[in-house]
């Protein structure tokens, strides 16, 4: 596994809607946030990444949003607006079908502790544009560490 550990700063300014992991049901939650934040952008024409950007959260918070390119109607359209800043994190770029994104995460995590780090929340995905063939999907990976 090719695990990047960065320690240059990374700001993400995301556009979408929080909730709570009922039961745990971390991608139930990320999936339905992410279906409510695209019925807004589109009703709303409003430019973009394309690209989903899930944060997992410390209490079960997860957060599903996207770049917006004027951020101001984002917000004027009803958009929650989650600012993340991480000083040092690890990096995977996932490529393959999303099913094997919790193994991988998992991977990340064991791996990440084999050498010495402390792996703290928040965790991010950031899904690459969407392709047929599942065996090209890229997803980006981000894990904060202490």
């Amino acid at each position: 596994m090719n695990i990047e550990i960065i320690n240059n700063s990374l700001q993400l300014d995301i556009y979408g809607f929080g909730g709570i992991a009922i039961d745990k049901d971390f991608v139930g939650a990320a999936f339905q946030l992410s279906g409510k934040m695209w019925e807004v952008v589109k009703a709303n024409e409003l430019g973009n990444s394309g690209m989903n950007i899930w944060v997992y959260e410390t209490e079960d918070e997860v957060f599903a949003g996207v770049e917006l390119h004027n951020p101001s109607i984002g917000l004027s359209s009803g958009l929650e607006e989650k600012r993340i800043s991480l000083e040092k994190y690890a990096y995977y770029k996932h490529i393959g079908p999303y099913h094997l994104i919790k193994p991988a995460g998992q991977k990340m995590t064991s791996e990440l502790i084999e050498k010495g780090f402390e792996v703290i929340l928040l965790y991010i995905e950031i899904y690459g544009h969407w392709t047929n063939d599942e065996s090209k999907l890229e997803t980006e990976l981000l894990m904060r560490l202490k």
